[in-house]
Protein backbone atom coordinates (compact mmCIF):
# COMPACT_ATOMS: atom_id res chain seq x y z
CA UNK A 1 0.00 0.00 0.00
CA UNK A 2 1.06 3.48 -0.84
CA UNK A 3 0.11 5.87 1.00
CA UNK A 4 -2.69 6.24 3.89
CA UNK A 5 -6.61 4.86 2.65
CA UNK A 6 -9.92 5.49 3.84
CA UNK A 7 -12.12 2.24 3.57
CA UNK A 8 -15.45 2.41 4.38
CA UNK A 9 -17.88 -0.16 6.14
CA UNK A 10 -20.31 -1.78 4.13
CA UNK A 11 -23.84 -3.06 5.36
CA UNK A 12 -23.07 -6.31 5.66
CA UNK A 13 -19.79 -5.40 8.34
CA UNK A 14 -22.39 -3.46 10.81
CA UNK A 15 -21.48 -4.54 13.90
CA UNK A 16 -18.21 -6.46 13.33
CA UNK A 17 -15.41 -6.28 15.80
CA UNK A 18 -12.34 -4.16 13.88
CA UNK A 19 -10.29 -6.93 14.65
CA UNK A 20 -12.37 -9.22 13.07
CA UNK A 21 -12.61 -6.66 9.62
CA UNK A 22 -8.77 -6.24 9.94
CA UNK A 23 -8.34 -10.15 9.73
CA UNK A 24 -10.52 -10.35 6.67
CA UNK A 25 -9.28 -7.49 4.45
CA UNK A 26 -5.42 -7.16 6.10
CA UNK A 27 -5.00 -10.92 6.68
CA UNK A 28 -1.25 -10.45 6.42
CA UNK A 29 -1.59 -7.85 9.15
CA UNK A 30 -1.16 -10.08 12.48
CA UNK A 31 -3.21 -9.31 15.50
CA UNK A 32 -0.14 -7.34 17.34
CA UNK A 33 0.64 -5.45 14.49
CA UNK A 34 -2.50 -4.37 14.69
CA UNK A 35 -2.37 -3.65 18.24
CA UNK A 36 0.48 -1.51 17.66
CA UNK A 37 -0.77 0.48 14.95
CA UNK A 38 -4.01 1.16 16.94
CA UNK A 39 -2.37 2.40 19.97
CA UNK A 40 0.46 4.85 18.38
CA UNK A 41 -3.00 6.00 16.60
CA UNK A 42 -1.68 5.01 12.70
CA UNK A 43 -5.13 2.94 12.45
CA UNK A 44 -8.34 4.94 13.50
CA UNK A 45 -12.17 5.04 12.79
CA UNK A 46 -13.65 8.09 12.42
CA UNK A 47 -10.69 9.61 12.68
CA UNK A 48 -10.91 8.58 16.16
CA UNK A 49 -8.89 6.16 18.08
CA UNK A 50 -9.90 3.11 18.65
CA UNK A 51 -9.34 -0.49 20.11
CA UNK A 52 -9.29 -4.25 18.84
CA UNK A 53 -12.91 -4.88 20.25
CA UNK A 54 -14.37 -1.56 18.94
CA UNK A 55 -17.61 -2.38 16.70
CA UNK A 56 -17.67 -1.13 13.32
CA UNK A 57 -20.67 0.36 11.55
CA UNK A 58 -21.54 0.83 8.46
CA UNK A 59 -21.16 4.11 6.38
CA UNK A 60 -17.52 4.43 9.22
CA UNK A 61 -14.51 4.78 7.47
CA UNK A 62 -11.09 3.04 8.71
CA UNK A 63 -7.73 4.84 8.31
CA UNK A 64 -5.19 2.55 7.31
CA UNK A 65 -1.90 3.33 7.09
CA UNK A 66 1.22 1.85 4.68
CA UNK A 67 1.84 -1.72 5.63
CA UNK A 68 3.63 -2.51 2.69
CA UNK A 69 6.69 -4.34 5.15
CA UNK A 70 3.77 -6.82 6.96
CA UNK A 71 4.34 -10.18 6.95
CA UNK A 72 4.14 -12.57 3.83
CA UNK A 73 0.28 -13.73 4.02
CA UNK A 74 0.06 -17.26 5.93
CA UNK A 75 -1.23 -20.18 3.90
CA UNK A 76 -4.96 -20.31 4.36
CA UNK A 77 -6.62 -23.18 5.66
CA UNK A 78 -6.88 -26.55 3.09
CA UNK A 79 -9.96 -27.02 1.81
CA UNK A 80 -10.73 -30.56 2.46
CA UNK A 81 -12.52 -32.07 -0.77
CA UNK A 82 -14.18 -34.81 0.70
CA UNK A 83 -16.24 -32.53 3.42
CA UNK A 84 -17.34 -30.21 1.37
CA UNK A 85 -18.40 -32.85 -0.77
CA UNK A 86 -20.32 -34.65 2.13
CA UNK A 87 -21.71 -31.16 2.87
CA UNK A 88 -22.98 -30.64 -0.24
CA UNK A 89 -24.94 -33.77 -0.33
CA UNK A 90 -26.71 -32.90 3.00
CA UNK A 91 -28.00 -29.76 1.56
CA UNK A 92 -31.91 -29.15 1.57
CA UNK A 93 -32.01 -25.77 0.13
CA UNK A 94 -29.60 -23.82 -1.29
CA UNK A 95 -29.72 -19.28 -1.63
CA UNK A 96 -27.20 -16.59 -1.22
CA UNK A 97 -27.15 -16.13 1.98
CA UNK A 98 -28.18 -19.66 3.74
CA UNK A 99 -27.45 -23.46 3.23
CA UNK A 100 -30.49 -25.63 4.96
CA UNK A 101 -28.24 -28.76 6.14
CA UNK A 102 -30.58 -32.35 6.38
CA UNK A 103 -27.65 -33.19 9.44
CA UNK A 104 -26.92 -37.10 10.41
CA UNK A 105 -27.87 -38.49 13.57
CA UNK A 106 -24.92 -38.84 15.52
CA UNK A 107 -22.49 -36.30 13.89
CA UNK A 108 -22.02 -33.07 16.39
CA UNK A 109 -22.83 -29.64 15.08
CA UNK A 110 -19.76 -28.19 17.05
CA UNK A 111 -16.44 -29.60 18.85
CA UNK A 112 -16.17 -30.61 22.47
CA UNK A 113 -14.39 -33.08 24.52
CA UNK A 114 -13.03 -35.73 22.61
CA UNK A 115 -15.20 -34.81 19.29
CA UNK A 116 -13.20 -34.14 16.45
CA UNK A 117 -15.67 -34.66 13.56
CA UNK A 118 -17.97 -31.87 13.40
CA UNK A 119 -20.55 -29.31 11.10
CA UNK A 120 -18.99 -26.40 12.25
CA UNK A 121 -15.21 -27.84 11.25
CA UNK A 122 -16.62 -28.95 8.22
CA UNK A 123 -17.96 -25.72 6.97
CA UNK A 124 -14.47 -24.36 6.69
CA UNK A 125 -14.32 -26.54 3.62
CA UNK A 126 -17.39 -24.35 2.13
CA UNK A 127 -16.08 -20.51 2.10
CA UNK A 128 -17.72 -18.17 0.79
CA UNK A 129 -16.09 -15.31 -1.88
CA UNK A 130 -14.55 -13.58 1.10
CA UNK A 131 -13.07 -16.72 1.94
CA UNK A 132 -15.17 -16.84 5.27
CA UNK A 133 -16.47 -20.27 6.42
CA UNK A 134 -20.44 -20.37 6.95
CA UNK A 135 -22.04 -19.88 10.00
CA UNK A 136 -24.31 -21.92 12.22
CA UNK A 137 -27.34 -19.98 13.12
CA UNK A 138 -28.54 -22.58 15.56
CA UNK A 139 -28.10 -26.08 16.80
CA UNK A 140 -28.88 -29.44 17.34
CA UNK A 141 -28.12 -32.48 19.41
CA UNK A 142 -25.38 -34.62 17.86
CA UNK A 143 -28.05 -37.67 18.38
CA UNK A 144 -30.59 -35.37 17.06
CA UNK A 145 -31.22 -35.77 12.84
CA UNK A 146 -32.87 -32.97 10.24
CA UNK A 147 -32.90 -29.51 9.53
CA UNK A 148 -29.98 -27.56 10.43
CA UNK A 149 -29.40 -23.80 9.22
CA UNK A 150 -26.31 -22.31 8.50
CA UNK A 151 -25.55 -18.69 7.09
CA UNK A 152 -22.94 -17.83 4.35
CA UNK A 153 -22.07 -14.69 5.71
CA UNK A 154 -21.86 -12.45 8.55
CA UNK A 155 -24.48 -10.66 7.52
CA UNK A 156 -26.53 -13.53 6.93
CA UNK A 157 -25.92 -15.07 10.20
CA UNK A 158 -27.11 -11.84 11.96
CA UNK A 159 -30.06 -11.85 10.25
CA UNK A 160 -31.31 -14.97 10.74
CA UNK A 161 -29.77 -14.99 14.68
CA UNK A 162 -32.17 -12.43 15.42
CA UNK A 163 -35.05 -14.39 13.25
CA UNK A 164 -34.60 -17.30 15.75
CA UNK A 165 -34.62 -14.90 18.51
CA UNK A 166 -37.51 -13.15 17.90
CA UNK A 167 -39.39 -16.66 17.89
CA UNK A 168 -40.83 -16.10 14.12
CA UNK A 169 -39.01 -19.15 13.27
CA UNK A 170 -41.06 -22.27 12.98
CA UNK A 171 -39.27 -25.47 13.65
CA UNK A 172 -41.34 -28.79 14.21
CA UNK A 173 -39.96 -31.91 15.29
CA UNK A 174 -40.75 -35.44 15.22
CA UNK A 175 -40.34 -37.89 17.86
CA UNK A 176 -41.51 -41.57 18.75
CA UNK A 177 -41.63 -41.72 22.37
CA UNK A 178 -42.21 -45.33 24.65
CA UNK A 179 -45.97 -44.87 25.96
CA UNK A 180 -48.32 -42.55 24.30
CA UNK A 181 -48.27 -39.16 26.06
CA UNK A 182 -51.68 -38.53 28.06
CA UNK A 183 -53.72 -35.86 27.25
CA UNK A 184 -52.84 -36.62 23.26
CA UNK A 185 -52.28 -32.70 22.91
CA UNK A 186 -50.76 -30.28 25.12
CA UNK A 187 -48.27 -27.84 26.39
CA UNK A 188 -45.41 -28.76 28.98
CA UNK A 189 -43.81 -25.31 30.97
CA UNK A 190 -41.51 -25.77 33.34
CA UNK A 191 -37.93 -24.25 34.64
CA UNK A 192 -34.60 -26.69 33.18
CA UNK A 193 -31.23 -26.14 34.50
CA UNK A 194 -28.00 -28.04 34.10
CA UNK A 195 -27.26 -30.39 37.44
CA UNK A 196 -24.88 -32.71 38.15
CA UNK A 197 -26.41 -36.17 38.51
CA UNK A 198 -25.84 -39.91 39.05
CA UNK A 199 -25.65 -40.06 35.18
CA UNK A 200 -23.31 -37.10 34.73
CA UNK A 201 -24.14 -33.52 34.12
CA UNK A 202 -27.69 -32.89 32.40
CA UNK A 203 -30.76 -30.70 32.15
CA UNK A 204 -32.85 -30.82 34.79
CA UNK A 205 -36.27 -29.62 36.04
CA UNK A 206 -36.09 -27.00 38.87
CA UNK A 207 -38.38 -24.35 40.84
CA UNK A 208 -38.26 -21.31 39.38
CA UNK A 209 -35.53 -18.92 41.13
CA UNK A 210 -33.00 -22.11 41.45
CA UNK A 211 -29.38 -20.87 40.13
CA UNK A 212 -29.17 -21.38 36.42
CA UNK A 213 -33.11 -22.27 36.10
CA UNK A 214 -34.26 -21.05 32.54
CA UNK A 215 -38.04 -21.23 31.36
CA UNK A 216 -38.83 -23.79 28.52
CA UNK A 217 -42.14 -24.16 26.65
CA UNK A 218 -42.55 -26.82 23.89
CA UNK A 219 -46.13 -28.10 22.15
CA UNK A 220 -46.52 -31.01 21.68
CA UNK A 221 -49.23 -33.78 19.67
CA UNK A 222 -49.62 -37.32 19.13
CA UNK A 223 -49.94 -37.84 15.36
CA UNK A 224 -50.45 -42.01 15.44
CA UNK A 225 -50.18 -45.05 18.30
CA UNK A 226 -48.53 -48.41 18.29
CA UNK A 227 -50.90 -50.14 20.79
CA UNK A 228 -49.81 -48.57 24.22
CA UNK A 229 -46.01 -48.67 23.95
CA UNK A 230 -45.08 -46.34 21.48
CA UNK A 231 -46.61 -42.96 19.82
CA UNK A 232 -45.13 -41.31 16.95
CA UNK A 233 -45.48 -37.44 18.56
CA UNK A 234 -45.16 -34.09 16.90
CA UNK A 235 -43.52 -31.19 18.98
CA UNK A 236 -42.81 -27.75 18.32
CA UNK A 237 -40.46 -25.88 20.85
CA UNK A 238 -41.31 -22.21 22.20
CA UNK A 239 -38.03 -21.62 23.97
CA UNK A 240 -34.80 -22.73 22.70
CA UNK A 241 -33.14 -24.64 25.47
CA UNK A 242 -30.62 -27.27 25.66
CA UNK A 243 -32.17 -31.00 25.10
CA UNK A 244 -35.83 -29.13 26.12
CA UNK A 245 -37.89 -31.74 24.00
CA UNK A 246 -36.12 -34.77 25.36
CA UNK A 247 -36.84 -33.49 29.40
CA UNK A 248 -39.99 -32.25 28.55
CA UNK A 249 -40.71 -35.68 27.06
CA UNK A 250 -39.29 -37.51 29.84
CA UNK A 251 -41.80 -34.97 31.91
CA UNK A 252 -44.79 -36.46 30.48
CA UNK A 253 -43.57 -39.99 31.46
CA UNK A 254 -43.00 -40.97 28.05
CA UNK A 255 -38.97 -40.44 26.81
CA UNK A 256 -38.06 -40.28 23.21
CA UNK A 257 -36.90 -44.01 22.34
CA UNK A 258 -33.17 -44.71 22.67
CA UNK A 259 -32.70 -41.36 24.67
CA UNK A 260 -28.76 -41.88 26.66
CA UNK A 261 -29.69 -39.53 28.58
CA UNK A 262 -33.44 -38.92 29.76
CA UNK A 263 -34.65 -42.45 29.37
CA UNK A 264 -35.63 -43.18 33.11
CA UNK A 265 -38.13 -45.84 33.00
CA UNK A 266 -36.26 -47.45 35.86
CA UNK A 267 -39.54 -49.75 36.72
CA UNK A 268 -40.70 -50.56 32.75
CA UNK A 269 -41.52 -54.08 32.23
CA UNK A 270 -41.13 -54.03 28.57
CA UNK A 271 -39.23 -56.06 25.78
CA UNK A 272 -37.80 -54.04 22.90
CA UNK A 273 -38.77 -55.41 19.50
CA UNK A 274 -35.80 -56.37 17.76
CA UNK A 275 -36.01 -54.47 14.43
CA UNK A 276 -36.28 -51.23 15.90
CA UNK A 277 -34.11 -48.64 14.46
CA UNK A 278 -31.47 -48.16 16.78
CA UNK A 279 -30.52 -44.59 17.71
CA UNK A 280 -32.73 -41.22 19.29
CA UNK A 281 -35.60 -41.33 17.73
CA UNK A 282 -35.94 -37.06 17.45
CA UNK A 283 -35.90 -35.99 14.41
CA UNK A 284 -35.93 -31.93 13.26
CA UNK A 285 -38.74 -32.27 10.48
CA UNK A 286 -39.60 -28.90 9.47
CA UNK A 287 -38.45 -25.16 9.31
CA UNK A 288 -40.13 -22.30 8.34
CA UNK A 289 -39.12 -18.66 8.67
CA UNK A 290 -39.03 -15.67 6.52
CA UNK A 291 -36.40 -14.85 4.27
CA UNK A 292 -35.41 -10.89 3.39
CA UNK A 293 -37.64 -9.71 0.87
CA UNK A 294 -40.85 -10.98 1.98
CA UNK A 295 -40.60 -14.79 0.93
CA UNK A 296 -40.82 -17.62 3.18
CA UNK A 297 -39.06 -20.39 3.43
CA UNK A 298 -40.91 -24.30 4.36
CA UNK A 299 -38.89 -27.02 4.00
CA UNK A 300 -38.60 -30.58 5.53
CA UNK A 301 -35.91 -33.39 6.05
CA UNK A 302 -36.62 -36.87 5.17
CA UNK A 303 -35.95 -38.89 7.65
CA UNK A 304 -32.98 -41.03 9.35
CA UNK A 305 -32.16 -44.47 8.72
CA UNK A 306 -32.78 -45.73 11.73
CA UNK A 307 -36.00 -43.96 12.21
CA UNK A 308 -37.87 -45.22 9.02
CA UNK A 309 -36.74 -49.00 10.23
CA UNK A 310 -38.99 -48.37 13.28
CA UNK A 311 -41.63 -46.38 11.70
CA UNK A 312 -41.95 -48.80 9.06
CA UNK A 313 -42.26 -51.58 12.27
CA UNK A 314 -44.64 -49.52 13.89
CA UNK A 315 -47.12 -48.74 11.01
CA UNK A 316 -46.69 -45.07 11.12
CA UNK A 317 -46.93 -44.01 7.47
CA UNK A 318 -45.50 -40.63 7.47
CA UNK A 319 -46.55 -39.95 4.02
CA UNK A 320 -50.02 -40.16 5.01
CA UNK A 321 -49.99 -37.32 7.95
CA UNK A 322 -47.29 -35.58 6.71
CA UNK A 323 -49.80 -33.00 5.88
CA UNK A 324 -50.81 -32.54 9.70
CA UNK A 325 -47.41 -32.17 11.26
CA UNK A 326 -47.50 -28.50 11.65
CA UNK A 327 -51.06 -28.70 13.27
CA UNK A 328 -49.78 -28.28 17.01
CA UNK A 329 -51.94 -26.87 19.21
CA UNK A 330 -50.34 -23.87 20.62
CA UNK A 331 -53.13 -22.46 22.10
Amino acid sequence: MAGVTQQMIDQTEDGMRLDRWFAIHFPNVPFGRLQKLLRTGQVRVDKGRAKTSTRLSAGQTVRIPPIDDAPPKPAGPKINENDAQFLRDLILYEDNDIYVLNKPHGLAVQGGSGTKRHIDGMLKSLPNKKGEAPRLVHRLDRDTSGCLLVAKTRAAASHFGKVFKSRSARKIYWAVTVGVPNPKQGQISCFLAKQATRDGEQMVVVEQGVEGAQHSTSHYSVTDTAGRDFAWVTLKPVTGRTHQLRVHMMELGTPILDDPRYFNLDNWNWTRPDDLGEGLHLHARRLALPLPGGKRLDITAPLPPHMEKTFDLLGFDAGRYDVQEADVDET
